[in-house]
């Protein structure tokens, strides 16, 4: 069986430095939230987050990627499929720019929105209903954008992850909205 040790102290193999020029991570949504009132800000909503990511006004449409219809390269467009085995310094990816010159929007950090994890008007759970519709309504936040470690072919402007508030999910940043 298991047997308690409040001796042990554990580590991840060693301690990693802080980079300044790098994002945040390891933090929960009340955290994140915390930070950007601090700075007179707030999270964006998901719907603001995703406008950020995609919408291309001289198109009149949204991208499937912040810089267009192309498959994500990684080490040219963004920091994902475990590319930097961690976080890299931000804005070290200007091909992968929204048209609102908003970086890193894919990979990186996944970023905390203000939104709480619902289905879109017209909903459909097809074909993972496990996957999404019965964490409707249990208090989860939404997550925007992939992470250092998300998969490049799913790293898209709607792909949509959750997690619960006080969780210090570890790929998890802040991006703040004014």
């Amino acid at each position: 069986g298991w047997t308690e040790d409040l001796s042990a102290e554990w580590r991840l193999g060693a301690l990693e430095p802080l980079h300044p020029a790098r994002p945040v991570i390891h933090v929960s949504w009340f955290e994140a939230d915390a930070f950007a009132r601090a700075h007179g800000a707030r999270l964006p909503s998901e719907r603001e987050w995703e406008k950020a990511a995609s919408w291309d006004a001289a198109a009149g449409g949204a991208r499937t990627y912040p810089w267009g219809e192309d498959p994500a390269v990684p080490g040219l467009h963004g920091n994902f499929d475990q590319l930097e085995r961690g976080t890299a310094d931000a804005g070290g990816y200007p091909a992968g720019d929204s048209p609102y010159g908003a970086t890193d929007m894919i990979g990186q950090v996944w970023e905390w929105t203000a939104s709480t994890f619902a289905g879109y008007p017209g909903f459909v759970a097809h074909p993972y209903r496990e996957y999404s519709e019965v964490f409707f309504g249990q208090g989860y936040r939404v997550l925007r954008g992939g992470s250092w470690a998300t998969r490049a072919r799913v790293a898209t402007t709607t792909f949509r992850n959750w997690d619960f508030p006080v969780r210090r999910q570890i790929f998890a940043g802040v991006r703040i909205a004014k």
